[in-house]
């Protein structure tokens, strides 16, 4: 397990995630049909190059499923019980094939649970960048957090 336990999150902490990714057409195309997004811009060649973009988008969904993702062994692999909300979520410049994310994480806020005294919540800031240092998403992330075990 990598993830940090609640009581190793502080606010204000920034993690500048060691993972990256390409993304593929094989990607873009299986994640629209997996999620049944028939939005031409996505999947449409022909209509895609007549846009002002001339070539398909990445679907955003992906987008931000990757950029969470790629955060997870650094903060949150086994020790997060689940998200309880992603807000404010903005995608200012699109994503295209071939394009290679990255992500930074800044911790928003921690506060322990109300009703799980086991328990406490953080509030992740999530961006994603392109090979040129580009932002193309971001979004706030709550999470419920396991506490360390008592020994």
């Amino acid at each position: 397990m990598s993830g940090l336990w609640f009581e190793e999150f502080e606010e204000g902490q920034v993690f500048d995630h060691a993972l990256s990714r390409t993304i593929t057409e094989a990607d873009n195309m299986w994640f629209c049909n997996a999620t049944m997004n028939t939005q031409p811009l996505h999947i449409d060649f022909h209509m895609a190059s007549q846009t002002e973009f001339g070539q398909p988008l990445v679907n955003s969904i992906l987008t931000l499923g990757l950029m969470i993702g790629m955060t997870v062994t650094e903060t949150t692999l086994g020790t997060t019980i689940g998200n309880l909300a992603m807000t404010d979520v903005n995608f200012p410049r699109p994503v295209f094939h071939g394009d290679t994310l990255r992500a930074r994480t800044t911790i928003r806020s921690t506060r322990e649970s109300k009703s799980r005294p086991n328990d406490g919540i953080v509030v992740f800031y999530h961006e994603a960048f392109n090979q040129d240092g580009v932002m193309v998403a971001n979004c706030l992330r709550t999470a419920l957090m396991r506490k360390r075990p008592h020994k």
